[in-house]
């Protein structure tokens, strides 16, 4: 199930989803600075191309906590919420559900995408 999900995922909205990621990563990548963000945003693209299968778990370190609210400050919430109205959107059809879902994990690691871990289910 999660090949055949991945495949329509990335036909019908994960490839825009992962290109605003990696675009988001680059404009953090212009600073120094920035740059741990910005590493941070290309692995959630890679996460964002092929969602199925994977699962996240988030730990409570403090450096993360700090990184967080450095990234919810410059532009976390703007990508939640763009994830959060495609999930609802989708969630509003039986088909769409399986996708909706994956776009609200997003929503989650937009706003807290240090710390994060992601693996194979």
């Amino acid at each position: 199930m999660s090949i055949i999900g991945n495949i329509i995922w990335f036909l019908f909205g994960g490839i825009l989803a992962g290109i605003i990621w990696y675009l988001v990563g680059l404009l953090w990548c212009l600073t120094i600075i920035g740059i741990p963000v910005g590493l941070q945003c290309f692995k959630l693209g890679r996460l964002s191309f092929f969602p199925f299968g994977k699962d996240v778990a988030l730990s409570g370190e403090t450096t993360s906590l700090l990184l967080n609210i450095f990234w919810l400050i410059f532009g976390g919430i703007e990508l939640a919420i763009t994830h959060a109205v495609f999930a609802v959107i989708l969630c509003c059809t039986i088909i769409g559900i399986p996708f909706g879902m994956q776009h609200f994990k997003l929503a989650k690691l937009a706003l807290l995408p240090f710390g994060a871990q992601i693996t194979d289910k």
